[in-house]
Parts: structure tokens; sequence; C-alpha cells
């Protein structure tokens, strides 16, 4: 019988890895989701009206569903309740430091970091988990990915890549050309970074992990070394098919 390997032992193998944003603060984005087939989900909290109460419900929906659950945290006071209340793990934005991306991947293990400790949680079997079995699984598995997203993380993203804990880099290019200001289709500075936070990430042997919206953009990110993709979200698709079946139906009816 072959064991079942977890979402961080296929992401830190290269296993291609293609999941979603969850943008709307209910259970039924995540069933729906998982039940399409995708390796993963991101609970959006940077950019959606996610509180803990809605968070929890999207992560014991991702739970029932049997589908990996990554959220984006708003920031690290978010860190120990995602945590506790059962994340796969967390993708944490505006790691622009050596010194902060040690902070958030201490935050998040327990043995050589600072996380505080209860398994009166649903991480914790609501107590159901002896201590050490919980500590041991939780440290196995809790998926850190640290998003660089700032120009001034390029300084120093070699030294980022490399930092224990932290288990992929994720491309903020979104940021990074706001960031830079540079209005032109396909600014240079972004490619550049893109391919400078790629880099890094490949000479300590860590995934990357980007966004993207469709095909081309899936290619061109392959080729720099990207594995696990982030690909749209519940609110992009609902959009998408909206658009799509309001225009039939307007050629239908003239």
């Amino acid at each position: 019988m072959t064991e079942t390997r977890s979402f961080r032992q296929r992401m830190l193998a290269g296993d291609k890895l293609v999941g979603t944003f969850l943008k709307t603060p209910t259970s039924h984005a995540t069933e729906i989701v998982a039940s399409l087939g995708f390796d993963f989900v991101v609970i959006d909290q940077e950019h959606a009206p996610f509180d803990r109460t809605t968070t929890d419900i999207a992560l014991m929906a991702a739970r029932g569903s049997n589908i990996p659950a990554l959220v984006r945290v708003s920031g690290p006071d978010s860190i120990l309740s995602v945590l506790d209340c059962g994340a796969t793990g967390l993708l944490i934005p505006h790691v622009a430091s050596v010194a902060y991306a040690r902070e958030v991947a201490g935050m998040c293990r327990y043995r050589g970091g600072r996380r505080g400790y209860a398994t009166s949680t649903r991480a914790g079997g609501y107590t159901a988990v002896p201590m050490w079995q919980h500590i041991r699984a939780s440290d196995e598995t809790v998926t850190v990915i640290a998003q660089i997203e700032d120009p001034e993380a390029l300084d120093q993203i070699d030294a980022i890549a490399a930092v224990e804990g932290i288990d992929s880099l994720f491309i903020g290019r979104g940021d990074l050309t706001a960031a830079f200001g540079d209005e032109t289709p396909n600014p240079p500075a972004v490619r550049t970074a893109v391919e400078k936070i790629a880099a890094a990430a490949c000479k300590v042997n860590k995934p990357v992990s980007v966004y993207v919206g469709g095909k081309p953009e899936a290619e061109w990110l392959r080729g720099q070394g990207a594995t696990t993709f982030i690909f749209n979200s519940d609110q992009g698709f609902l959009r998408q098919a909206a658009s799509k079946g309001l225009a039939e139906m307007r050629e239908t009816l003239g």
C-alpha cells in the first residue's frame, strides 16, 4: 500500500501543483474547488474579507473535502490562529528581509521555533493527539511560503531563500509591478526580478510558487522553474463563467 505524501512533501519534491485563491468567505467555494481536482486552495485573508471565524469555516470545509488549504495571512498576528485551525500551510506577504523571514518561519515551527503550543484545537485533534505526536507531525507537514513582492527584498533574496523553515518563494509580480511603477506591458524590471527570485530559490533547491491568470503566464513561469501554481480565484472563475453565460444568452435571445 502506497503511503500518501503530504502537500509539503509533494511541493518540496517539485511536483507540479495547481491551486486557486479563495476570496469568498464561505465553505461553498472550498467544496466546489475540491470536487474539481485542484491540488490545493489558498484562503486569502490579505485581500478578501476572511476573519478568524470565516477562515475557520473554510478550513473545516477543506478538511472535510480532503484538499490541502493554505492561508495567505493578513500579517504575523494571524499565524498562530490559522495553524491552530488546521491550515496546511501559510503564504506570508511582504517577506522583505532575512530577519522577517526568520521571524515568521520560527512562528510556524515548534522545534527550533516559537509556535505557541496547544492540542485543544482542530490541528491537535481537540486533545486527541498526544503532545509529541502533534509537535512532530506539525513540524513535518506545515508549509511556509514567503511572498517576495518588495523591491528591497531583491537585495537580500539569496539570504532570504536560504532561511531554514522557509519552504518556497512566491513571486508577487503584481506588487512588484506596482512598486516599480512602469506602466508598459511586461516591464523589464519585473521580468528581471522574477528571474532573480527564481534563481535564488533554485540555488538552495527550494520550489518557486507563482500566481497565473492563464496558459501564457504559466508557460513562461514554468520555464523560470516554477512548480507550484495558484491559478485565478473563485471570484475570477465566477466572473468568467457568468460573463460567458450572459453573452451566450444575449446571442440566443437576439
